[in-house]
């Protein structure tokens, strides 16, 4: 069913890493209000499910591929050129949790990390501006953690700080072109990533640590995802967006 806002009515935005979590929830989101979607993954079958799950039609464009693989993105580029012509919105969603103790990052590891979260962002970004049409709109997805300093979370809050970093200086060298670039940090969000690594005890203690006292939605991000993305954000560039409860600025009552 249509969402009543049009917001996207003759958009095309590009969302990676769309086959589950927030990046698919996004999907849909701007798909309900009207827009046209291309997402992206490495597993094929996923991807597959995906575009069933979204219901499939001439309004959405899968294409199967790492955001880390600059062939990859090229091919990328090629396909939403030769199917769309144009982009309105970037959504670098792509992205890996990874926690461990400093000492126990190996340089594998290192390289991972950064590919997945880093290098993909950036990437997908280059790559696809010659599509991106005037009063474009960016949006990247970063985290909670770069606010703050968490044991075993290094490599993961210093790989999501640079991508928040990447939209800042993006807002500025993009302005020319009236491209905005924003990013979001999600707080502690009910993915099938999150549920799948998570026990029921380590989800409960998260949930303690939330002045809201829950653990938020994938459709929770999307929402903001697509009010950044959208003409109501039009005068918002720079910025990055907490969805995260009052988790990093609020404390709950029963913490102090």
């Amino acid at each position: 069913m249509r969402a009543s806002s049009s917001r996207f009515d003759d958009k095309i935005a590009l969302i990676t890493g769309g086959t589950s979590g927030m990046g698919l929830a996004t999907a849909r989101r701007l798909l309900d209000e009207g827009g046209r979607v291309v997402i992206t993954g490495r597993d094929k079958a996923r991807l597959d499910a995906a575009v069933e799950e979204l219901g499939g039609g001439d309004r959405v464009l899968a294409v199967a591929g790492d955001a880390a693989n600059l062939a990859d993105l090229d091919a990328l580029t090629a396909a939403i050129g030769e199917r769309f012509g144009r982009l309105d919105v970037v959504f670098a969603n792509a992205g890996v949790g990874a926690f461990q103790q400093l000492t126990d990052v190996t340089e594998e590891e290192f390289y991972r990390v950064i590919d997945i979260n880093f290098k993909a962002a950036f990437f997908t970004i280059q790559k696809t501006l010659p599509l991106l049409a005037e009063h474009g709109a960016i949006v990247i997805n970063a985290s909670f953690a770069l606010h703050r300093g968490s044991p075993g979370a290094a490599l993961y809050s210093a790989s999501k700080a640079a991508v928040q970093n990447l939209a800042r200086t993006l807002a500025a060298e993009l302005a020319p072109k009236r491209i905005r670039v924003n990013s979001v940090s999600p707080g502690y969000t009910a993915t099938p990533a999150f549920e799948a690594e998570a026990s029921a005890e380590i989800q409960a203690a998260a949930v303690a640590t939330v002045a809201a006292g829950r653990i938020g939605t994938s459709e929770e991000v999307a929402a903001a995802v697509a009010f950044l993305a959208s003409d109501e954000g039009a005068y918002i560039n720079g910025q990055d967006l907490l969805i995260d409860g009052g988790l990093v600025s609020a404390t709950p009552a029963a913490m102090i």
